[in-house]
């Protein structure tokens, strides 16, 4: 599967930008639908739900939680970053994902906890999403592949990226 930076760069290749007039309403209201439809279905889920449902990267459902965390955690450290830098050299961790997951224990983590993390800071990646400044939108992140992503694309991305694992979550509970 191709990530979601690879998909945003072919698509947006030969699109010119009006940085100055950039409006990212449809991403930050997106991120707060996504919330308000997911944090009572994340509360709600059983013990053996969460724990048990493997995917077809035997993630449970609240590993996938946890790599939303850490998706969220990611690109908030490259979108303030790139509004300082206009080449940011920055540790990408798709390569790593499940040894991030082992690392932090989601598995064995408060699952009241992690969703509540997973809200708040989403709530967070809103307010700095509606902040960013448009002049930096070109300034560009250099992934593990050596793709160059601008900030304009993560933040395009972003929702994307959520949607997809949150779709995961939903196969696991409908099985």
């Amino acid at each position: 599967m191709k990530s979601w930076v690879n998909n945003l760069a072919v698509r947006q290749q030969n699109e010119p930008l009006d940085y100055i007039h950039m409006d990212f309403s449809n991403i930050t209201n997106g991120i707060n639908k996504v919330i308000e439809t997911w944090e009572p279905i994340l509360n709600s889920l059983p013990n053996e739900t969460i724990t048990q449902k493997r995917n077809k990267q035997n993630r449970t459902i609240k590993e996938i939680l946890g790599h939303l965390i850490d998706s969220v955690s990611n690109n908030h450290q490259r979108l303030i970053r790139l509004q300082y830098n206009s080449d940011l050299t920055f540790p990408d961790y798709r390569q790593d994902n499940d040894l991030w997951i082992a690392i932090q224990d989601f598995q064995n983590e408060n699952w009241i906890d992690m969703v509540q993390l997973w809200k708040y800071f989403n709530l967070h990646m809103i307010q700095v999403i509606k902040s960013v400044d448009p002049s930096k939108l070109d300034h560009y992140w250099h992934d593990f592949e050596g793709t160059k992503v601008t900030l304009h694309q993560m933040i395009e991305g972003y929702l994307w990226h959520i949607d997809l694992h949150l779709n995961e979550i939903q196969e696991l509970i409908d099985k």
